[in-house]
């Protein structure tokens, strides 16, 4: 079995990290690229490194030393739009931890990185000490994402059942570890 090691990225780890998650959102979301969604992949340094209530983690492969899995945590709430106002509302910027960018090349799923990942993620948001909540949002179409998420945190809008599907995404709310706020 592979052995990982999760830690806060580096200015070094940039381009293997934004090559994890472009490729993500090429080959899972089929969306590719699309600006005001994926800002924070071309520069995460300013989106993550630069400020200290953010934080982006690689897990790094230690056999050959590649970068095979990212989470990101922000302090930007759901905007409104296109999320539901009455969301942006409940999970306002600066109070609330954005979970982003938990993503696993696909040869290394499996082998508990995503949940070792927002793990270290949760501890984050909990030793900041100025989260109230810890919140994501995730396409049910990328397969496994909801059922993973479904086993971390509850739902709190599921756009599905929205009259016209909405944006057909699932909202979370993931509960900060003991000690948290």
């Amino acid at each position: 079995m592979p052995s990982y090691r999760i830690r806060t990225a580096t200015p070094d780890d940039l381009d293997a990290a934004r090559s994890v998650m472009l490729d993500t959102v090429y080959r899972d979301f089929g969306t590719g690229y699309v600006p005001r969604w994926h800002a924070d992949i071309v520069d995460p340094a300013a989106a993550y490194l630069d400020h200290g209530r953010h934080t982006l983690l690689v897990a790094v492969d230690e056999g050959d030393g590649a970068v095979v899995a990212t989470a990101a945590l922000d302090s930007r709430g759901p905007a409104h739009p296109p999320n539901p106002a009455w969301l942006a509302g409940r999970y306002p910027s600066g109070e609330t931890a954005q979970l982003r960018r938990v993503y696993v090349r696909p040869a290394h799923r499996r082998n508990g990185l995503a949940r070792r990942l927002v793990g270290a993620l949760l501890d984050f948001a909990a030793a900041d000490g100025g989260y109230r909540a810890v919140y994501l949002h995730t396409d049910p179409g990328v397969p496994g994402a909801e059922p993973f998420w479904r086993s971390l945190g509850k739902v709190v809008c599921d756009e599905r059942e929205a009259p016209g599907g909405g944006n057909g995404v699932v909202h979370f709310e993931v509960p900060m570890p003991l000690g948290g706020p």
